[in-house]
Parts: structure tokens; C-alpha cells; sequence
């Protein structure tokens, strides 16, 4: 008959040979930091700093004078020497319309008004001798002023013939061109200033609170790589009924490479908070994983950790370090776990 071995000592030999293989590989460990070499490193300690939470708001850069041009009456475009991106001056030809027929009629009043004005020379002379009675005088006079009156009505409608740009700027769009109908209220150009822009943004009623004329805020414009300083310049009274938000407007700084209609971003500030902070160049970036080297007992120590917001060279560390702790901040990039270190003066 063959004798069973009790369970507990048929497990003994796999136990032996783990307890085994854990000894050697701490083993080995250590003897692997203790053969690094000593890292000059310069380091840091983390601080719990406090800053501005913001919530970012979209916009539009819009230059700050833009106008859209149409003609005051009806007629063909005759000339209109100016395509899109041309720049103009101040009181430049933009556009001019057939002039025939206003031409005509300021011919006409003009003639009328020599008439008349030869009428009342006449009848006032004979007034003078009292040839002529009140009424026929006071009725020449009338005449004299309703033929004045059209010259300058015919006049004025000569001056609408041509449309002269109202500011120095630059032509944004086209609506017609040589040949089409111009008529009150049909755009023809449309030109902007391009001396200063402004982000347009849409602010929730819940910050608009946060905000009064003159705030400086950063602002960031796609295609400009550095952050801009907006100002506010204007606040709209009333909210939009179908959005709920605010108009604000935020005067810029002329920057190269910021144009009208490009997208930004405004940082509006919503309150206080604190948070750990250390200089981005401590962060060292392995696949998904971001890491730091604390100085623990003279040695590197790595540490898994999350971080928050970047502002300026500083990072928020959201865990894995805690405050008053020693990051290696130069040369984090080719420390290794357990490594000694000496510090930099």
C-alpha cells in the first residue's frame, strides 16, 4: 500500500524556490543602484502656490471701424477701380454710378434758376418804381428761392453718384462690380481699418460679473504663437436672449500675424485656488506616463505622477509628490530610480 505525503509538505519545494528567486532578485536590484554612478543634478522644492482659476472663452478678432458701403440711389456702376485686399485712403474713389440722367436734372435747375433770377431782378426793379405790386413780387421771390432749391437738391444727388471710402483701410469684400444695378440698400464693398483689432467674444451671464472696462486678460489667437493682452473696451448692457451671454469686446495690441477673422481664446477670471506646483522641466515623459525623481536619503526615488494646468515654466502637480519634497529639475531626463545624486550649487 502506498503511503499519501501530506499536502502542505508537497508544497514546501515551489515555496522554497520563490522565497528563493525573491531573495536574489532584491539582491540584484541592490546591487545594481549601489553600481550606479553618482548624477550632479539641480533640484527644487515643490510649493503649494496659489492661483486664478479661469474659464476660457471663444471669439472672433473683428477690426475695430469696418463699414459696409452701398449706394444712396438707383443706377448702373460705371467705374469701380478696387478689388478685395486693395488698400484705400481716406476720400478714395470706390465706385461710381451712370450720371447721366442727375446730370440732366442739375442742368435743368440750373437753367431754371437763371430764369428766375433774372424774373425777380425785373419785378424787384419795378417794385422799386412801384410798378409792380406786392404779390408780384413776393411771387418771383418764391420762385427764386424753389429754383435754388433744386440746384442744390440736383447737386446732392450728383454727390451720391460716387461713393469715396469714409477711413483708411482695406476692401474685405465685393458685393458687384462694373456694370451691375446699384440701389439703396444693395451692399456694394465692404472695407475695415486695419490699424486696430479686438476680440469679439460671447460671455456667460454666469462671469460677466467678473469683468469691468479697463481689465487687462490674456488672450490667445490662433496662428500667433505668443499670448496677447487683451483690454476690455466695451460691455454689452443686455444679454442675448437665445444665447444668454454677454458681448465683450477686448482691444489688442497690433501683433505679426493677427488678422480679422481669425479664432481666439480669453482667460476670464472665476476665483482663487491653490495647488502644488514645480517647474515643467522636471516632468519627464515616458509613453502615457509622466514622472519625477524626489531626492529621498540622497538618491533619486521615481514617482507616477499627474499633472494639471501649465502656467508659464511651472506645472500643477495634481498627485504623486507632496508639499516640501525635493524634485530634480535638471537633468531629470537621464536620471534613473535609486540612482545617488549630488546636488548643484
Amino acid at each position: 500500500m502506498k503511503r499519501s505525503i501530506p499536502r502542505t509538505l508537497a508544497f514546501l519545494p515551489t515555496a522554497v524556490v520563490a522565497f528563493a528567486l525573491v531573495g536574489c532578485g532584491s539582491k540584484h536590484e541592490n546591487e545594481n543602484s549601489a553600481s550606479l554612478p553618482t548624477a550632479q543634478v539641480r533640484v527644487e522644492t515643490i510649493e503649494n502656490k496659489s492661483r486664478t482659476m479661469t474659464e476660457e472663452v471663444v471669439g472672433t478678432v473683428r477690426a475695430k471701424l469696418r463699414a459696409t458701403l452701398e449706394a444712396r440711389l438707383s443706377g448702373r456702376i460705371e467705374k469701380m477701380p478696387v478689388a478685395v485686399g486693395d488698400p484705400v485712403q481716406k476720400g478714395q474713389l470706390l465706385a461710381r454710378l451712370d450720371a447721366g440722367e442727375i446730370a440732366a436734372r442739375l442742368e435743368q435747375a440750373e437753367a431754371s434758376l437763371e430764369e428766375a433770377g433774372r424774373d425777380w431782378k425785373r419785378v424787384s426793379a419795378l417794385f422799386d418804381q412801384q410798378s409792380a405790386t406786392r404779390a408780384e413780387y413776393d411771387s418771383a421771390q418764391s420762385r427764386l428761392r424753389v429754383a435754388k432749391g433744386a440746384v442744390a437738391e440736383a447737386k446732392a444727388m450728383m454727390s451720391y453718384v460716387e461713393i469715396m471710402a469714409p477711413f483708411d483701410g482695406v476692401v474685405t469684400k465685393k458685393w458687384a462690380d462694373v456694370g451691375d444695378l446699384a440701389a439703396p440698400g444693395k451692399p456694394l464693398l465692404e472695407m475695415e481699418e486695419t490699424g486696430g483689432l479686438r476680440l469679439e467674444a460671447d460671455v456667460p451671464e454666469a462671469v460677466i460679473g467678473r469683468l469691468t472696462l479697463g481689465d487687462k486678460l490674456g488672450v490667445r489667437v490662433s496662428g500667433v504663437s505668443n499670448e496677447l493682452e487683451g483690454v476690455v473696451s466695451e460691455i454689452a448692457p443686455s444679454a442675448d436672449s437665445n444665447s444668454r451671454t454677454f458681448l465683450v469686446k477686448f482691444d489688442l495690441l497690433a501683433t505679426a500675424g493677427l488678422r480679422a477673422g481669425q479664432f481666439g481664446r480669453v482667460a476670464v477670471p472665476v476665483g482663487e485656488t491653490s495647488a502644488l506646483h514645480a517647474p515643467a522641466s522636471a516632468v519627464v515623459q515616458r509613453g502615457q506616463m509622466e514622472l519625477v525623481f524626489v531626492v529621498v536619503n540622497g538618491r533619486a526615488q521615481l514617482r507616477i505622477i499627474k499633472t494639471g494646468k501649465r502656467i508659464g515654466d511651472e506645472v500643477e502637480l495634481v498627485s504623486g509628490v507632496d508639499a516640501g519634497e525635493q524634485v530634480v529639475v535638471d537633468g531629470a531626463g537621464n536620471v534613473v530610480d535609486g540612482q545617488p545624486l549630488t546636488l548643484k550649487p
